[in-house]
């Protein structure tokens, strides 16, 4: 997903809260979201203490959302992607609201790997997070010299998520996440971070399995399912592009149904690889229904825009929802639908 330096940027609170009644469920005032609770879970070799993450760039870099949940209790904070330099992103108007969802080309704004781990990283760790950084690059050589930045990083940052598949940058017939030579050679390039990495793929490739054999070849431990869904509005009227950027990318409710088969569909065909399940989970059953179609742990995104307590929220939900459900340990859960996992 691309994503805004504020949730709120082209928006605006308005907006984001007319795009939530679209949503079953949704609440009304704001708090801060209690004990979360602990249901661990495994991603790769990366132990989690909750299955429930935040998405990248749905809430600048993280600690933004500290005065709605306990960023502790989450499973990881997955920051904003950064390139290894700064980077302006597209012009605006960045979001703009869907049915079921919303549009955006914020074309990954950031200020390079290096400021974030000198200004951004510190409030994540002073809060307790578990932090999962995420990078990318036009390059097979950016995504080296933006993994090679991380080489140092405190122990706080537990993973790195490639994002190899933002629609809102660059052509998107030429998207890394498109190719399967390009994946593998991106992934590769990464391992100087010295961390557990994940591919954060697209949904917009035609066979997905390629890439995600791909990227397991170039040293991926888990792949991300799903980044946005490739999207335009034009308005009628004025007949022009609703966004700065011409097309953007497609999240929220709108794709879940989409992230639940593609998750589904590589669980199946390759049930050792760990997966990270993305794409409209507003609540404890969206993100079952990712796990039981083989995800490992679930994020939160789009959902943070309307409701910025949402990926605590979900996070406690998902503790009641197994406990009321019988479900002692999460490997009972996850690919359930596909039978046993032994």
């Amino acid at each position: 997903m691309s994503e805004s330096t504020d949730r709120y940027a082209d928006i605006g609170t308005a907006g984001a809260k007319r795009w939530w009644r679209y949503r079953p469920g949704r609440l009304s005032g704001l708090g801060r979201v209690g004990d979360i609770g602990v249901l661990p879970t495994r991603v790769g070799s990366v132990e989690l203490r909750n299955p429930v993450l935040t998405a990248s760039g749905t809430s600048g870099h993280g600690a933004e959302l500290a005065p709605y949940f306990d960023l502790a209790g989450v499973g990881a904070v997955v920051t904003k992607s950064v390139h290894a330099d700064p980077w302006p992103g597209n012009p605006s108007p960045r979001v703009h609201q869907a049915v079921a969802g919303m549009l955006n080309a914020v074309g990954l704004q950031g200020p390079g790997v290096a400021a974030w781990l000198a200004q951004d990283l510190p409030p994540l760790i002073d809060a307790g997070a578990t932090v999962v950084a995420s990078i990318w690059g036009r390059s097979v050589e950016d995504y080296r010299r933006a993994a090679d930045l991380l080489a140092d990083a405190p122990a706080a940052v537990v993973a790195v998520e490639v994002n190899l598949s933002c629609p809102n940058v660059e052509d998107r017939a030429g998207m890394f996440a498109h190719s399967a030579d390009a994946t593998e050679a991106a992934m590769a390039a990464t391992v100087g971070c010295g961390r557990p990495r994940w591919a954060k793929l697209s949904p917009n490739a035609g066979d997905i399995i390629p890439i995600v054999d791909a990227a397991v070849r170039g040293g991926a431990e888990a792949v991300t399912l799903v980044n946005t869904v490739m999207g335009m509005a034009i308005d009628p009227v004025t007949r022009t592009y609703e966004l700065g950027n011409g097309g953007g990318g497609l999240s929220g409710p709108a794709i879940h149904p989409v992230a639940v088969r593609i998750v589904h569909d590589v669980a199946a065909a390759r049930p050792a690889v760990s997966i990270v399940g993305v794409g409209g989970v507003t609540d404890a059953r969206t993100a079952a229904e990712l796990m039981v179609a083989g995800a490992s742990a679930v994020q939160v995104g789009t959902a943070t825009f309307a409701d910025p307590r949402a990926p605590g929220r979900v996070a406690a939900e998902m503790v009641d929802w197994c406990r009321r459900h019988g479900v002692e340990e999460l490997d009972d859960l996850i690919g359930a639908v596909h039978g046993s996992r032994s």
